[in-house]
């Protein structure tokens, strides 16, 4: 067994066990906190995804930045984002990572450069090349790891952020999670080439695919590829062909797909593969199991205390960082609206109103 390009470690192995099980958990948490009523809203599960997050990250530094999708749980607990941080934002409350603001498909944390969560397909990819011109111009030895679904290779920002990273140069590891369903269309139903690694060509960016469900497997893929970014100073592709148990989101009726096919899936699920090797390495054992069991029990249950005694955002704050500093200040003179409300309309201005 091999992680990146070094032999496995016990230590190393149970760390990605670990994290692998914190999402898991979390995950299976939140849904039974959204079917009392505590989440609302969307809510888009990483069950099944577990070892493309956690194997990528091993394979960035703190240093690097990340872009996610809207299905970023399991991102945010990778990167290192606190537990009760994510709850919280789920719960709509002020102390979780976005302050409440963004729920499910927003989290963000500028200190681990973790920049989004974004709930409109694609809308990362533009956003990674930003990140990634700004420390080129900057000379930032850094890369931008950008997530994005096989659903957003249809999106133009896909095509126009390959190009354009392979124009300019700009050190971004793409990394698509393929999980064979762009919300519930099936993959040959949205591509005629479904080998997504190969529309990395048309714009001359190396690319190579990696089996989803292995955790070490994505590690030693994302490691080589990052290594190439930060040598040549280029765009790369990563596929991880990977897929979800759940639903799209707790809203999907799932019609688009048998139970036999998840179930075959379930086969392949990557926690008990990877427990099972670490078994026949002698590296597990069942109270070692429960070990890491229950210190994961008591993170999620830490994190949903957090959560239900979290405030609420002062009814105050409520226009807070909606409008620009001073734009709704009595005391502005010269160019633009009058005095009276942000945009100078009296409907607006009862709304405004209305609000505080």
């Amino acid at each position: 067994m091999t992680a990146g390009a070094s032999p496995l470690t016990r230590e190393h192995g149970l760390l990605l066990l670990r994290e692998m099980l914190r999402i898991r958990r979390f995950e299976e948490k939140t849904v039974e906190l959204y079917s009392v009523g505590k989440i609302r809203g969307f809510l888009h599960l990483y069950i099944g995804e577990e070892a493309v997050a956690v194997g990528a990250m091993q394979a960035l530094t703190a240093d690097d930045s990340i872009v996610a999708t809207y299905r970023e749980h399991g991102q945010a607990l990778a990167r290192g984002l606190p537990a009760g941080a994510l709850m919280a934002e789920l719960y709509g409350k002020a102390n979780g990572c976005s302050r409440g603001r963004g729920g499910s498909m927003h989290f963000f944390d500028v200190a681990r450069r973790f920049y989004g969560g974004y709930a409109i397909v694609g809308a990362g990819l533009p956003i990674a090349l930003g990140l990634a011109l700004a420390d080129k111009l900057q000379r930032q030895p850094r890369i931008t790891a950008c997530f994005f679904g096989d659903g957003a290779v249809s999106e133009g920002e896909f095509h126009e952020s390959l190009n354009l990273a392979a124009l300019w140069r700009l050190p971004v590891l793409f990394l698509c999670e393929n999980n064979l369903y762009a919300m519930g269309t099936a993959l040959d139903r949205h591509q005629s080439q479904t080998d997504i690694r190969r529309k990395a060509d048309a714009y001359a960016v190396p690319a190579e695919a990696v089996d989803g469900m292995d955790v070490l497997a994505v590690e030693a893929t994302v490691r080589r590829a990052a290594e190439a970014v930060r040598r040549d100073g280029a765009p790369y592709l990563v596929e991880a062909q990977t897929y979800r148990f759940r639903a799209h989101s707790m809203y999907d009726p799932e019609l688009y797909r048998t139970k036999e096919e998840v179930e075959r899936w379930r086969q392949r699920d990557p926690i008990p593969a990877f427990a099972a090797a670490l078994r026949a390495q002698g590296w597990l054992d069942d109270a070692q199991r429960a070990a890491i069991e229950e210190a994961v029990a008591a993170e999620v249950a830490g994190a949903v205390r957090e959560a239900e005694e979290g405030p609420w955002e002062p009814r105050e704050d409520l226009t807070k960082d909606v409008y620009t500093p001073g734009a709704l200040s009595s005391e502005r003179s010269g160019t633009g609206p009058e005095p009276g409300g942000p945009c100078g309309r009296p409907e607006h201005n009862v709304r405004i109103e209305a609000a505080k």
